[in-house]
């Protein structure tokens, strides 16, 4: 039996259809009867096609002795799926017939020709790709919108931008207001995500997309957003000192346009606060967030490495920053109704592994957190004192030390690139090195300097949470937890140590 397949990617004005494939193949059949086997709206770029995958299950059954195509792409445009078809072919005695070509694939010559000619069938695929994606490319930093899910807060509008017709955003007033509603609660120091949907659920306030409520993984997707901020030049700089490719002009940005963000050709992150690399261009639609505040949000998504769904901590309002001072995993709280009665906290590591860890050897939990509470009463005891000798607003000496170092790279580097215009070829490569190397260290600057900003403190929010530890027996766990989670980095500990990192 013989077997006609034919194949079309789209439906196109200049792209051969389906009926007139076929026509082409029966006439390399003589009046012979053939089976037909049509996939329409299926790429060549693989074969993973219903029909197509319904002829090599007929092959491998017997039933057919003799494959005929319009042209050899129909069958695959990569290369290693067409060697491996024609193994097939030869291992089951099958024919392939190419009506525009003319192959006979029972000749060394034959298949020779065969694998050039898929080799250039292969190489338009590629190259067709480039072009599409280099259209996205120049596209996109053109402003122009390129798909995908419309984001709360906007509607989609038909425009003209630059003689081309394309959409763009307008803001829904409703559903923007939430939006501006989940950035004024996460700016509170002490807010989270679980706080926003907190306020939402008494004030029944639902998702008016699904008649729902808010999930935390949108909540975090709304508060790093740039498509939301009324870009200004503060958003520019924020953009550059973390490596990001800004398309416009810092001229441009003058606090009314919002941003859209893509990911750079160049981008290695993988995490949401990972940003070298990656391209911000301004819309043409009008943000709904002043600037400021979506930078206080921005810079505190960044400092949450991660996303969890909502858990109740019962017991331990340490949790998260305690670790173990031998081997830096958390410690936990075991409680114990018979001997020895009480609660310790124990190293995870060890409790997993036993030879992993020396362990902590148990820490009796009442004791070490009334210690660590004490420490939290002499720190701020001590910021009191200092906080009337200090008038900037964040009280973080690493953040003036991380800025002036950013400087002193960026001036080796100048300095460096000046020297090139009368620089040999050997000296070029010299100096070419040594800019590879001061840009490496200038990525880590910032990457550090992003953590040291989003874990700034403002001397007022720090006298409140003054306020708070006065008050510690009457505060619930959750209160505790914020506090914590304001003044402390982390806390290491043994049986016999104790190091407390602070983030004022």
């Amino acid at each position: 039996m013989y077997a006609v397949y034919s194949r079309q990617s789209v439906d196109k004005q200049d792209s051969i259809s389906i009926e007139s494939q076929i026509e082409f193949c029966k006439y390399e059949l003589r009046g012979q009867p053939y089976r037909e086997y049509i996939d329409k709206g299926y790429s060549g770029k693989n074969i993973e096609r219903p029909e197509f995958q319904r002829l090599l299950a007929d092959i491998k059954k017997g039933e057919i002795k003799k494959v005929v195509v319009y042209k050899l792409d129909r069958i695959s445009r990569s290369i290693l799926d067409f060697s491996n078809l024609m193994v097939l072919f030869q291992k089951y005695d099958v024919e392939f017939i190419s009506s525009t070509e003319k192959f006979d694939t029972s000749s060394p010559m034959g298949r020779a020709m065969l694998n050039i000619c898929i080799v250039f069938a292969q190489l338009e695929r590629e190259t067709i790709q480039k072009r599409i994606a280099d259209a996205y490319i120049s596209r996109s930093q053109k402003g122009f919108y390129m798909g995908g899910r419309v984001n709360y807060g906007f509607e989609k509008v038909s425009t003209i931008m630059q003689g081309v017709k394309t959409s763009m955003y307008v803001i829904k007033p409703e559903e923007a207001e939430h939006i501006k509603l989940m950035y004024e609660i996460y700016s509170d120091y002490g807010a989270s995500y679980g706080d926003i949907l907190k306020h939402f659920k008494e004030k029944n306030i639902i998702n008016l997309r699904k008649g729902s409520e808010f999930v935390s993984s949108r909540i975090h997707e709304y508060l790093q957003n740039p498509v939301y901020v009324r870009a200004d030049e503060s958003v520019y700089e924020f953009y550059q000192q973390h490596g990001v490719e800004i398309t416009n002009d810092i001229s441009d940005f003058v606090g009314t346009n919002g941003c859209y963000y893509y990911k750079g050709q160049n981008a290695t992150g993988k995490k949401h606060y990972d940003l070298a690399g990656n391209v911000i261009v301004l819309a043409p639609h009008e943000g709904i967030v002043d600037a400021d505040l979506w930078l206080a949000c921005k810079k505190k998504t960044m400092g949450n490495k991660t996303i969890q769904p909502g858990r109740r901590v019962v017991k331990m309002w340490l949790a998260g920053k305690i670790k173990c001072g031998h081997c830096g995993h958390a410690l936990t709280r075991k409680d114990y109704q018979k001997n020895p009665i009480g609660s310790y906290y124990f190293c995870t590591k060890r409790m997993n592994n036993i030879n992993a860890c020396i362990g902590v050897g148990g820490i009796y939990a009442d004791e070490f957190e009334a210690l660590v509470l004490n420490h939290l009463k002499e720190r701020l005891g001590e910021f009191k004192t200092l906080a009337g000798k200090v008038s900037s607003k964040k009280i973080n000496p690493k953040i003036t030390t991380l800025q002036i170092q950013l400087r002193q790279v960026e001036d080796e580097i100048t300095k460096l690139l000046a020297s090139l215009t009368t620089a040999n070829d050997t000296l070029v490569a010299y100096v070419n090195g040594m800019i590879v190397d001061l840009d490496k260290k200038k990525q880590s600057i910032i990457s550090e300097l992003s953590k040291a900003e989003s874990q700034g403190i403002d001397k007022a929010q720090i006298l409140h949470v003054d306020d708070c530890i006065e008050k510690w027996e009457e505060l619930e766990l959750t209160d505790k937890r914020i506090v914590v989670d304001v003044l402390i980095e982390a806390i290491h500990a043994t049986k016999d140590s104790l190091t407390i990192s602070w983030k004022f």
